[in-house]
């Protein structure tokens, strides 16, 4: 069997989303409101198109002192989100090993966040995009949980629903809180996080 790489120094932090207003209150795009929320925090106010994703540069506290992290949120739908992943990784020269995909997790109860290397793609469309493209399942992911629709509603459903007062008030919250991780990998390392 095949030597599972390890997690290097994160590079790039990729939240997964969907492009466009109606999907901005949305469960679905947990890793575009966990990049926004860490680009407020670090003063990156300049976004820009590159390799079909959405880019701004901050830097952030590492081990070595600081470092330059690029935030990306790739412009295509979710489900094809791996091709303007794996372009921005070739023009910025780096890894698979070196970038943290934050996610949204139905299997995960809502408010919960942890960090995994490695491993399976949970039926996630977004993961599988880029698993495919990269040709790896090596990357480190930043796990967001949404927990399962109530009742018999269908998960698309579920995750693609407006959120409103109160849910709305909760996944900022817990945008902080998923935000705040990736500061942790970034600081301590991808190990570091998933041990915590």
């Amino acid at each position: 069997m095949a030597q599972q790489a390890r997690p290097k120094d994160i590079r790039i932090i990729c939240g997964l989303g969907n492009p466009g207003p109606e999907y901005a209150s949305t469960r679905h795009n947990a890793g575009f409101a966990t990049v926004d929320a860490l680009a407020e925090r670090h003063g990156a106010r300049y976004w820009k198109s590159e390799a079909g994703c959405m880019v701004a540069r901050c830097t952030m506290r590492a081990p070595e002192g600081t470092r330059e992290v690029l935030l990306a949120k790739p412009q295509d739908y979710m489900n094809t989100s791996g091709g303007p992943l794996s372009k921005l990784l070739r023009q910025e020269k780096a890894s698979a090993q070196e970038v943290l995909v934050v996610h949204d997790e139905v299997d995960l109860a809502a408010g919960t966040v942890n960090v995994k290397f490695g491993g399976g793609l949970n039926a996630h469309n977004g993961l599988r995009s880029i698993a495919n493209k990269l040709g790896t399942r090596d990357f480190a992911r930043l796990r967001f949980g949404i927990g399962r629709p109530p009742g018999k509603m269908q998960v698309a459903d579920y995750v693609l629903r407006t959120l409103k007062g109160s849910y709305l008030q909760e996944f900022k919250l817990e945008a902080q809180d998923a935000a705040t991780l990736a500061e942790l990998v970034i600081e301590r390392g991808v190990q570091a996080a998933i041990d915590r």
